[in-house]
């Protein structure tokens, strides 16, 4: 399937999405985390950065990444990510259809407690580590 350009900037197919985003910048100094900690149990994830600069943690691991690099978190290793600047990053984010539909669900939730999301992520075969930088 050819999609040019991303069609509302994301490309679904039956198992992977490959999807265009920008998250706006930080006050400097604060980690403002685009999605919490978490692990997928059996999907990769990766970005490629378009424009700006995204962390990842990945494990124990902080990779800075600038435009044009990527990032693979393989499946089973907790990671979440940030925009560090306050200037706007544009990225790929490449994910399997199952974290696709978490972020849809994660969006849509009403309750948003803690218990609520490690149900939530359960769902779909993920677990809900919350905000907080794991010690």
């Amino acid at each position: 399937m050819l999609a040019h350009p991303l069609k509302d900037s994301m490309t679904v197919g039956e198992d992977f999405v490959l999807a265009e985003w920008t998250q706006q910048g930080s006050p400097p100094g604060e980690r403002m985390l685009v999605a919490p900690y978490h692990i997928h149990r059996h999907c990769d994830e990766a970005w490629y950065i378009l424009e700006g600069t995204l962390c990842v943690q990945v494990g124990d691991d902080v990779v800075t990444a600038t435009a044009g690099d990527s990032v693979l978190v393989p499946r089973g290793v907790r990671h979440a990510y940030w925009n560090p600047s306050s200037d706007q990053v544009r990225y790929m984010l490449v994910m399997t259809r199952k974290t696709y539909e978490l972020i849809q669900a994660i969006h849509s939730a009403e309750d948003r407690s803690y218990e609520a999301m490690v149900a939530l992520f359960d769902r779909f075969d993920a677990v809900y580590l919350g905000f907080q930088a794991p010690s």
